[in-house]
């Protein structure tokens, strides 16, 4: 299992992280996902077959592209 924590300057609200939380949620293999408005940061728990890659290009097409890797 791996955490990886993004900064997502695109996080304005509410709706931004509820949306961020749906839609990554969704991925296979994804466990969970925490958005939050206030640090604009998402930190995203997963295993095979969800990726970085994965998540990032998600990410990126639902709007709110991830523009830094914090953690591993």
């Amino acid at each position: 299992m791996t955490t990886v924590t993004y900064t997502v300057p695109a996080i304005h609200c509410g709706h931004c992280t509820h949306t961020i939380e749906m839609e990554v949620s969704e991925l296979q293999g994804v466990k969970s996902v925490k958005a939050d408005q206030n640090t604009k940061k998402v930190e995203i728990t997963f295993e095979a077959p969800a990726n970085e890659e994965k998540i990032k290009a998600l990410l990126a097409e639902i709007d709110y592209p991830a523009e830094g890797l914090l953690s591993l």
